[in-house]
């Protein structure tokens, strides 16, 4: 069983590097002609985790009727998804620019953008699993999430 403190605190890892992302990627688009979407799709991911994040730990709490296990397990997993190929995408385009060589604000920008999405990605693998579990150990008929007590 995970401690309730030890998910707010994965909770509040993810929220405030999906501000980071958010900033990071926010100053990208606004310095492109033409932005990618690959970038763009991160941005995207970052304003998707403010309102999953948000969802995950107010349904619980305040709306239990909405905290569905398999709902949260399907916003944990589609919410690991995107940050997976928004960081893999970003990735891909940063290392085959001509800015590559350049170690200017721009790409360090980028960069620190790629890294901050990995760890969230890795962050909510951790999540996921724990939802993972909370479904698989509770009875068929028990739908409700718990009011984070862990798994």
């Amino acid at each position: 069983m995970v401690a309730p403190a030890t998910i707010l605190g994965l909770r509040g890892v993810q929220v405030v590097f999906s501000i980071v992302v958010l900033g990071l990627t926010a100053y990208l688009v606004d310095a492109y002609i033409l932005t990618p979407a690959s970038v763009s799709f991160m941005l995207f991911s970052s304003i998707w985790t403010l309102i999953a994040v948000a969802y995950l730990v107010l349904a619980p709490t305040r709306f239990p009727r909405a905290a569905h296990k398999f709902a949260i397990g399907a916003v944990e997993f589609l919410t690991m998804l995107f940050w997976f190929a928004a960081f893999v995408a970003v990735a891909s385009r940063w290392g085959n620019q001509w800015w590559a060589g350049r170690h200017g604000t721009f790409y360090s920008c980028g960069v620190a953008a790629i890294v901050f999405s990995a760890f969230l990605w890795l962050t909510f693998v951790a999540t996921t699993v724990l939802a993972a579990l909370h479904i698989r150990r509770t009875p068929k008929n028990d739908t409700v999430a718990p009011v984070m007590t862990g798994v």
